[in-house]
């Protein structure tokens, strides 16, 4: 298997995720891909694409793609709109969570528009994949858009209410012509219980690009927040989401004893957060201002003795730094929030683990880094947290696929 595949992202307008990196990285393996972008892509992805010799679609092809794609806009219109008017808690819950609702049937058309556009631009594709899929509505996208189809889902946002769950009833046949891939086992595990008859299977989603950090690009970034070599640097890259654990990061800085950097970068990022760590005695700050791309991250990640991750208990899905981490060789400073994750970081000389929501435990793993930084990851640390590489993902998918296919032509 050799052929293009047929890669939709829907979020491929996020500047520095790693959506976009295995983007490129899936559209390298097989030259000649046809990328499906059906919002505005960042020039940095489009010279990747490019490199890659990828086909990049931003529009939809053919009259029904073209009205489910109109249809897309509308229904996200109006969700913006109840957004601001639903949003003050004088309103009832199910009035509150209506534009929600609408915002996933705005996303299960414009998915739906994307795959009309692949069945019409590339019908002989090995795979279709849509890289960041909506968590609702699997069935009703497969069947509007005429085109089984693989899809990651990464986490569950919103749930699906009365309205919702009715659409679903009614296309639940077109369920068994998609196969979902949940990148970890905690966000298969409660999916599958709201999807019950829907194919799936676990898969990292996150390739390895073998784009290790290298000694010059070390030194760099050193060089580049003015660091000597012999003071020690966190980075906390990503922006500040609510699965995040920022007050325990803020709790544990206040309790530092001894002299750290640490480089921040993301977007969003609360400001009235940052100037009180600006004021802290044995904190040095370095902020990039947000989204970046990834020359920019390659930068921050170099310059750290280790990147720091830090996750409310329970938060199951895949970490896309914890990835970045392994991948270009940066130790890590891990919460204990997934307990897979955590089992296969046990024994790891390069990744520290501290109890997810404990600020004394987070400063005693921040103090461990100041006064003898970890050893660097080895080549083998993207294997054990279940990344392949992208050309061995990209058989995966085919394969998948292809399973896929002969599973609906027996139905």
């Amino acid at each position: 298997m050799t052929g293009p595949l047929v890669l939709i992202e829907p979020y491929a307008n996020r500047l520095g995720g790693h959506h976009q990196r295995t983007l490129a990285a899936l559209a390298h393996a097989r030259p000649g891909s046809l990328v499906i972008a059906p919002t505005a892509i960042p020039r940095e992805t489009v010279s990747a694409l490019r490199v890659a010799e990828a086909r990049l679609v931003t529009a939809p092809a053919g009259h029904r793609a073209g009205a489910l794609w109109a249809g897309s806009c509308l229904a996200a219109a109006i969700s913006s709109v109840g957004q601001r008017v639903f949003h003050s808690r004088r309103w009832h819950r199910s009035l509150r969570r209506l534009p929600h609702q609408i915002t996933l049937i705005a996303r299960c058309l414009a998915e739906a528009a994307a795959l009309r556009t692949a069945r019409r631009l590339e019908p002989g594709a090995e795979a279709v994949v849509i890289l960041t899929a909506s968590e609702a509505l699997h069935g009703t996208a497969a069947l509007l858009g005429g085109q089984p189809h693989l899809r990651f889902v990464h986490e569950a946002v919103t749930t699906e209410g009365t309205v919702v769950r009715l659409f679903s009833r009614l296309t639940r046949r077109g369920e068994q012509r998609v196969m979902v891939v949940y990148p970890t086992q905690a966000v298969g595990d409660l999916l599958s219980g709201v999807f019950r008859e829907l194919p799936s299977t676990v898969r990292a989603f996150a390739v390895d690009d073998g784009h290790r950090l290298t000694g010059a690009e070390r030194t760099g970034g050193r060089m580049a927040f003015d660091i000597p070599d012999i003071e020690a640097v966190i980075c906390l890259v990503g922006g500040w989401w609510s699965y995040k654990d920022i007050t325990v990061v803020d709790e544990a800085l206040t309790r530092l004893k001894e002299p750290l950097h640490l480089l921040v970068t993301g977007d969003p990022l609360d400001g009235a957060v940052l100037r009180r760590w600006q004021s802290l005695p044995n904190l040095h700050l370095h902020i990039v201002p947000g989204p970046v791309g990834e020359g920019v991250l390659r930068l921050v990640y170099a310059a750290a003795d280790a990147a720091l991750v830090a996750r409310k208990p329970g938060a199951g899905k895949e970490s896309g730094l914890v990835m970045d981490a392994a991948r270009l060789g940066v130790p890590l400073i891990v919460s204990d929030h997934d307990s897979e994750l955590s089992s296969r970081l046990k024994g790891q000389p390069w990744a520290l683990t501290f109890t997810a929501g404990d600020p004394v435990d987070l400063a005693d793993a921040l103090h461990s880094v100041i006064r003898q930084p970890p050893e660097l990851p080895g080549p083998q640390a993207p294997l054990l947290l279940g990344m392949r590489a992208a050309t061995e993902q990209a058989d995966f998918l085919a394969h998948t696929f292809a399973l896929l296919r002969t599973k609906e032509f027996r139905c």
